[in-house]
């Protein structure tokens, strides 16, 4: 079997039918990206430990060979039993991969760009684009956050070749008579890498060559003022050549008349081309970084190996997946507004750009049509291979409006800030890439609005960002607190004693109730606090929409005990109701997950289904397909309470893989181990025991490796433990458990508490738990998550045998 891998985004591995293999865990994807990084080098089982782990725990030589072992049976699952490995082998003291130089995304990118140079300009735009598009994502995306040393040189060293291909590709379109091409790619290339001044001559020349001299100048004189203020260095000889040549409209500047036969046709009429500078090859070892896709060279194809002999093709990104920016980079203190696509999702187009004071206009699609703004996006929400092509006239949409929007709105407005907001608040629903950038920029937006000292227009930024939120924990916990840090700021610095001010502190409070959900006890009570002001202020103001987000608000500060689903039965009931009522389609969607969760908890399945079958309803109809990921795990929940645990388990590994690049962290981390562990306890199934990390595991190459139950392994702990006969272990880690996040799992951890207490017979331990869970008696444990169940309460609260 071929095997194609790749890390131009997150690790992953296809079959060569294009199916992607199941890698397990993220040590196990860890292990696969380092021997990569090592390109077919032996790295040694004590270097992979001090990789793997800040501090490796007892067996960690064990645990590695656990995750080889796991790796060879996904990777060669045709190999016969004790015949030695022929792509992930063992070698001297470690491993190797042996991937051939065209199984390997990374290798070919830099394979491809090294045949660009000597290509025509239209062959070079083409391996460029067809090179591109095989980025999913930063490579190694799994571990861009986590500082690893292993993996940081190469991500450098890719990002650093992927900026560069940006740029040729951007010289190539200009080449070919096509600066309008060019403009958006750059913009968004210079939104977040300012300091790149062979990309600031690129943008001018490009707006240059379609008449635009004074945009032009414009960006000129920005790069001026990035590169003193930020770097403190002055603009080298080719900015101040080139703005020289745009004052004088110097002939130097045009495309000579005459052009290769196989040259594209200018889509704009410009004023001719010519490269100020040549192309610059990369360095030598490096390969240039991708850009996106170019306007019209729509690519969505899935994965496919290409046949034996010739290099695969990885997933290639679709037309949508282009950031698009205005055409001239964003002002000092103005936050970027990317709209980057998650992966196999099309391009956003704003139907029109927003009047000054208010925010954009929520995008459309390429293909005419607005998308609802909650759980849009997402998973498998691509745009077929096959789909017709987008007409030229609406691929240059969004750049017509932009354009219209930075000739309309003077630079340096506020209302940019706040038109900004808006997108980000879109781009948010489009799937995991969205809603990653989304989080990334909307902490840029409100650092940006802070700098202006100007607490109305900080409160706006920080408000306006009222993207419906189902799950109970937070994906990205600093980001969360640096947002309720600035929203307290600007509470403070708001006029007091103002009534006009009262819809910006209802916003404020409730962004500060949603961002601290499921962590009360560490602010201190402040979520709760904030929730009930919101939605006080709400209703004296009798505004449905900011009822509508401070009852989100509410919804998630209702947590402070076991028991309480009745409540959040009635909030989401009041949701319905407000948000039919009121036109809110995505608010609507959100309380009937909200009753789809309390009725579930309460044990009535009928209703919960049809809240259920509601919401399904409503996202065919609103084009939501993230819905279908919290009503499929209910499907499973619901087999588990009615008795089906075969089916259940099937139907839960199934849900599992719509979460896979769903951009919910907070949610998918562990999510699976914990569902199956609940689901084997409630049937009295056994346990699936974690290997022992001290023993070989080549002896058992069947065996599974440790299951990742990320947040919730204090919980998972004592039952892993008693698996495999460590009573003393287990009843140590269930003395250290902590208390419970207060979140839509605090009564399924609290029911684990307590089996685990009974199985090891410790009583104090059991009564604690009880005690804290005896308010939930009359419900099933865990069923309140919509996800997963451990039965009903009273059974934990009873003695057993």
């Amino acid at each position: 079997m071929r095997v194609v891998f790749g890390v131009l985004g997150p690790t992953v591995a296809w079959d060569e039918h294009g199916r992607e293999l199941a890698l397990k865990g993220p040590r196990h994807r860890a292990v696969l990206a380092r021997l990569i990084v090592a390109r077919r080098r032996v790295v040694p089982v004590s270097r992979l430990v001090e990789d793997l782990w800040t501090e490796p725990p007892a067996g960690a030589v064990g645990a590695v060979q656990t995750f080889v072992a796991a790796l060879r049976r996904a990777l060669e699952p045709d190999r016969p039993p004790r015949t030695p490995a022929r792509l992930l082998v063992t070698e001297g003291p470690g491993y190797a991969l042996r991937a051939a130089p065209d199984t390997v995304d990374a290798w070919r990118f830099e394979t491809a760009l090294g045949t660009v140079a000597g290509l025509p300009a239209p062959a070079a735009l083409s391996t460029l684009e067809e090179a591109l598009g095989w980025w999913r994502g930063p490579a190694y995306a799994e571990f861009a956050g986590e500082g690893e040393d292993w993996s940081r040189a190469e991500r450098a060293r890719l990002a650093e070749l992927r900026l560069q291909a940006v740029e040729r590709r951007a010289e190539t379109l200009l080449a070919l008579g096509r600066p309008a091409d060019a403009v958006p790619d750059l913009d968004a290339h210079l939104t977040d890498h300012p300091w790149r001044e062979d990309a600031w001559c690129l943008l001018a020349l490009a707006l240059y060559r379609q008449h635009r001299q004074g945009d032009a100048l414009a960006v000129l004189r920005r790069a001026r003022t990035v590169l003193t203020t930020q770097l403190g260095v002055d603009p080298g000889p080719h900015l101040r050549r080139l703005q020289s040549d745009i004052l004088t409209q110097s002939p130097t500047l045009d495309l000579p008349p005459t052009q290769n036969n196989e040259a594209a046709a200018p889509l704009t009429e410009g004023r001719g081309e010519r490269r100020t500078h040549p192309p610059r090859p990369a360095p030598s070892g490096e390969a240039a970084t991708p850009p996106t896709q170019g306007r019209g060279e729509r690519r969505t194809h899935p994965p496919r190996p290409a046949p034996s002999g010739e290099a695969a093709t990885p997933p290639t990104q679709g037309r949508g997946e282009r950031r698009t920016h205005p055409s001239r980079p964003a002002p000092s203190g103005e936050a970027p507004a990317p709209l980057t696509q998650g992966r196999g999702e099309r391009r956003t187009h704003p139907s029109r750009p927003a009047p000054s004071g208010e925010a954009a206009t929520p995008p459309t699609q390429g293909r005419g049509e607005r998308r609802s703004p909650l759980f849009a996006g997402g998973p498998g929400n691509g745009v077929a291979g096959d789909d017709p092509p987008v007409p030229d006239a609406t691929a240059q949409l969004w750049t017509r409006a932009a354009e219209s929007y930075h000739r309309t709105v003077a630079e340096g407005a506020r209302t940019r800030l706040h038109s900004t907001i808006g997108l980000l608040r879109n781009l948010a629903v489009t799937g995991g890439a969205g809603l990653a950038e989304a989080r990334r920029h909307r902490i840029a937006a409100i650092t940006a609005a802070e700098e202006f000292a100007d607490p109305e227009l900080t409160a706006r930024v920080i408000g306006a960002y009222d993207v419906p939120a189902i799950w109970t924990r937070v994906d990205d916990p600093t980001a969360a607190a640096h947002i309720v840090a600035a929203a307290e700021r600007t509470l403070r610095a708001l006029p007091a004693g103002t009534r006009a001010h009262d819809p910006a502190r209802c916003r404020l409070l409730a962004t500060i109730a949603l961002e601290t959900r499921g962590a009360a006890d560490a602010h201190g009570g402040r979520g709760p606090d904030a929730a009930r002001e919101a939605e006080a202020l709400a209703r004296r103001l009798d505004d449905p929409t900011l009822l509508a987000f401070a009852l989100n608000g509410t919804f998630m500060q209702s947590f402070t005990r076991a028991g309480l689903a009745p409540r959040r039965d009635a909030i989401g009931a009041e949701l319905v109701e407000l948000a039919a009522r009121h036109g809110l389609v995505t608010y609507e969607v959100l309380g009937h997950l909200i009753r789809l969760q309390a009725r579930a908890a309460l044990g009535d399945l009928a209703g919960a289904d049809r809240h259920a079958k509601a919401a399904d309803h409503l996202a065919e109809r609103h084009e939501l397909p993230l819905v279908g990921v919290f009503t499929e795990w209910y499907g499973a929940l619901r087999l588990s309470a009615t008795g089906r645990p075969a089916e259940a388990e099937t139907a839960y590994r199934a849900a599992a893989t719509r979460l896979e690049g769903a951009g919910m962290p907070g949610l998918e981390h562990g999510l699976l181990p914990l569902a199956l562990l609940c689901l084997r306890l409630t049937h009295d199934l056994p346990t699936d025991p974690d290997p022992d990390p001290d023993q070989d595991p080549d002896p058992n190459p069947d065996q599974d490796p440790r299951p990742d139950y990320g947040p919730y392994r204090p919980w998972a702990e004592p039952f892993t433990l008693l698996a495999v006969g460590r009573r003393t272990e287990a009843r140590t880690a269930l003395r250290a458990l902590p208390e419970p996040p207060h979140d839509l799992l605090y009564e399924a951890c609290l029911a684990l508490e307590a089996e685990a207490a009974r199985r090891l017979g410790d009583h104090d331990a059991l009564e604690r738990a009880r005690d804290r869970l005896r308010p939930a008696a009359a419900e099933l444990a865990g069923a309140g998550s919509g996800l997963l169940t451990l039965g009903p309460v009273e059974r934990y609260l009873t003695d057993r045998p």
